[in-house]
């Protein structure tokens, strides 16, 4: 079983690492919201407001909002079928934010983003660090999609896909696509630029009227039903955390 006692954080006794990945890593929130945080004067490190730049350590004691943080916190990590319409976003103030729609009882973030037109599998959790890790594009971390366009696909745009399309001033890395009709095909992507599959489409003459992710490494979103979520198993948990080289962040207990 995983063993998930310390934070990913919690390394040599004093240990100085920047607030904001301190932040992101405890789960509070992403780095670059932690940076407005700390601008706007809501953390505290023992007492004095934080200021960008500010290195902590596991003995001191730290306060966002005038609550305190813990870096013990159990980990909380989800696997959730995203439905067309839903903004992956922890943004309260957005109406269709996927905090509220899916109302967990426990502060957790989505990993990275899926379009409000598209649906499938996105993963959600606490652990700043994993989070980090697998939205690292250097790491080449498989996702898998299945997508269906608006017009019937030939040999020509699948070698295309495959081989690299130009957008966005570059050029998208080789990858695994197949035709699974004459509308449809799976791809398995390990860079994420923004919008990426549709603007590859697009780039090809074709659009995109359905995308479905259905894998993330290991994580797959099988028969979990539209607009409902499920924990991830002890040995999901393990086979990620070992693919993505880290140790696990977070109390299992």
């Amino acid at each position: 079983m995983a063993d998930r006692k310390k934070s990913s954080i919690e390394g040599k006794r004093g240990e100085l690492i920047r607030i904001n990945k301190y932040l992101s890593e405890a789960g509070v929130c992403s780095r670059r919201e932690a940076d407005r945080l700390v601008e706007e004067g809501k953390v505290r490190v023992n007492g004095t407001v934080a200021l960008p730049g500010t290195k902590v350590a596991n003995t001191d004691t730290v306060y966002v909002n005038n609550k305190k943080i813990s870096v013990c916190e159990k980990l909380e990590l989800i696997a959730f079928n995203k439905p067309v319409g839903i903004e992956c976003t922890s943004d309260r103030t957005d109406d269709k934010n996927i905090i509220d729609y899916i109302g967990y009882n426990k502060r957790i973030y989505p990993v990275g983003r899926l379009d409000q037109a598209s649906e499938g599998l996105i993963l959600l959790t606490n652990d700043g660090h994993m989070t980090n890790e697998l939205l690292r594009a250097a790491n080449y971390h498989e996702k898998e999609y299945e997508v269906t366009v608006n017009k019937k696909i030939t040999k020509d745009f699948i070698e295309k896909m495959s081989n690299g399309v130009k957008i966005l001033d570059t050029v998208t890395r080789k990858c695994y696509v197949k035709q699974t009709g004459e509308y449809s095909f799976k791809i398995i992507l390990t860079q994420g630029l923004n919008r990426q599959i549709r603007r590859m489409c697009d780039a090809l003459g074709y659009k995109v009227v359905k995308l479905k992710r259905i894998r993330i490494m290991n994580i797959k979103l099988g028969n979990l039903k539209v607009g409902t979520y499920r924990k991830l198993s002890d040995e999901e948990i393990d086979i990620l955390y070992k693919n993505l080289r880290i140790r696990q962040g977070k109390s299992g207990e």
